[in-house]
């Protein structure tokens, strides 16, 4: 009965696309470093974002980070480039344009390479380590998205290992820079819904659980700017934490199962009591991703796995 529910809610929403700004959230998505270059899970995954799509006419993709896996790419002529993303996301509705972020296993390798792709893909958009979006909303509102590199901000991880956390970062001026420009362009805002995204989580109940580093620095700011939600990846699986403070509520999305889906939930005590709202990790149903459409009136997110069956929707009103 919820998935017909949710399902109905799918078609309205087809029905009204012409009037709303729809895009897609994908994290971990990185295929594989040898033959064939992806999983099943990426292949499923890219398959119903493109449907979605077509369906939907969504005007772009974000990227939340780990795009390579396991050790991001060498060079701007790397053949991942081909083997894991143009050979994957092939089809006609996917050749819109991709937001990027970077994630730890990108980081393990040459991150200024996929910037520089940039200059090579008409749709791969990666201007910089981190930086701002802003898009209009039919019927005079906007969208900002603060793209943001985790890594350059907390240091990377260790291979595989449950709940380790970001070893601090190697250069702490530049981490410093980006967390004043994250305030000022938080500050600056006058969205009527503003979005960061990033790939390590605030909160998460799965493998890695909560980042220190961003629960420290990120949070508070999350909250004294009024955004409306964090998006990201790293664990690999579909969650939704909601989380108030004081007068102010933030939305937790974590859509980190663009190609791999893992079931832990070891870290359910490590977030706000009751905060969880949905958590999702189904093998079987072959990973998933976010859709997000957004009118004057609300912003609705709706979690999709990799047989393009809706499993969850959750709706956010414009600031105040």
């Amino acid at each position: 009965m919820e998935n017909r529910l949710l399902l109905m809610i799918f078609l309205i929403q087809a029905a009204s696309a012409i009037d709303s700004l729809r895009f897609l959230a994908v994290g971990d998505w990185g295929g594989l470093p040898d033959y064939p270059y992806d999983t099943p899970v990426e292949t499923a995954v890219a398959q119903q974002m493109a449907a979605v799509t077509e369906a939907y006419q969504s005007s772009f993709n974000l990227a939340l980070g780990d795009n390579f896996y396991f050790d991001g790419v060498t060079d701007v002529d790397d053949k991942r480039f081909q083997e894991t993303f143009e050979n994957v996301y092939k089809y006609p509705s996917l050749m819109n344009p991709w937001y990027l972020v970077a994630g730890n296993h990108d980081h393990h390798g040459n991150v200024s390479a996929q910037i520089a792709y940039s200059q090579k893909s008409k749709r791969w958009n990666f201007p910089s380590y981190y930086y701002g979006l802003s898009f209009p909303i039919p019927g005079g509102k906007k969208v900002d998205i603060i793209m943001i590199d985790t890594v350059l901000l907390c240091g990377n991880t260790g291979y595989d290992v449950e709940g380790d956390q970001p070893h601090g970062p190697t250069n702490i001026k530049a981490s410093d820079d980006q967390w004043t420009w994250i305030d000022l362009q938080l500050q600056s805002s006058n969205a009527d819904y503003l979005l960061v995204a990033g790939h390590y989580p605030v909160y998460s109940i799965a493998e890695h659980g909560p980042t220190d580093c961003l629960v420290q620095r990120l949070k508070p700011m999350l909250y004294k700017y009024g955004v409306t939600a964090y998006l990201c990846g790293h664990d690999h699986s579909l969650q939704h934490i909601s989380s108030q403070e004081g007068a102010q509520t933030v939305e937790y999305f974590v859509t980190g199962a663009g190609n791999f889906v893992d079931t832990t939930t070891s870290h359910q005590g490590d977030i706000p009591k009751d905060s969880l709202k949905f958590h999702w990790a189904e093998l079987a149903d072959l990973g998933g991703f976010s859709y997000i459409e957004t009118t004057p009136q609300n912003m609705t997110m709706t979690f999709v796995d990799g047989r393009k069956k809706p499993l969850y929707t959750y709706t956010m009103l414009p600031r105040k």
